[in-house]
């Protein structure tokens, strides 16, 4: 008789990147209803990749920090780098999300907003304050960010008149 079982194991799924989508995609639907268009997974200056970013009918620029876990907030050093890429900067989690951390010092919550968030729609918890970027960064910002949406936009219609860019 032959055996229909694996002869190994099934690597385990890692749940995260699931639940990442899920909060994206909410904290997307509720930033559209606040007239703000979000693109995920946007290219900065300096290497850095932010998990959304959006920008306003006027220009404002904001991003969101997706975490889903108490370690990848915990762990990471780098969220710093966005804040000269935004005027407004959140953090958003999954419903359930202990936001204890992001109340002390070292988060700056006098700046930084929160957002709890699933797949179908997302809430502010706490505001982000608002901090002006300079000219010259909201321009090269702006820039980017448009140029990366119509590459995007471009791709979804023609792969192969974008690759290698």
């Amino acid at each position: 008789m032959v055996s229909l079982a694996p002869s190994h194991p099934e690597p385990a799924l890692d749940p995260h990147p699931l639940i990442a989508a899920e909060v994206a995609r909410g904290v997307t639907r509720m930033l559209l209803a606040h007239d703000l268009t979000a693109m995920a997974e946007v290219p900065l200056d300096g290497g850095r990749r932010a998990d959304l970013m959006a920008i306003d009918a006027r220009g404002g620029i904001v991003i969101v920090e997706i975490k889903v876990s108490r370690a990848d907030l915990l762990g990471d050093g780098k969220w710093t780098d966005y804040l000269g890429h935004c005027d407004r900067y959140f953090w958003a989690v999954p419903a359930g999300f202990d936001t204890t951390p992001l109340g002390q010092e070292a988060f700056l919550p006098e700046r930084t907003g929160i957002i709890i968030a699933d797949r179908y729609e997302a809430t502010i918890l706490r505001e982000a304050a608002t901090t002006p970027l300079p000219a010259h960064v909201r321009k090269r910002c702006t820039l980017a960010f448009a140029r990366r949406a119509a590459r995007r936009l471009i791709g979804a219609i023609d792969p192969d008149a974008v690759r290698g860019w």
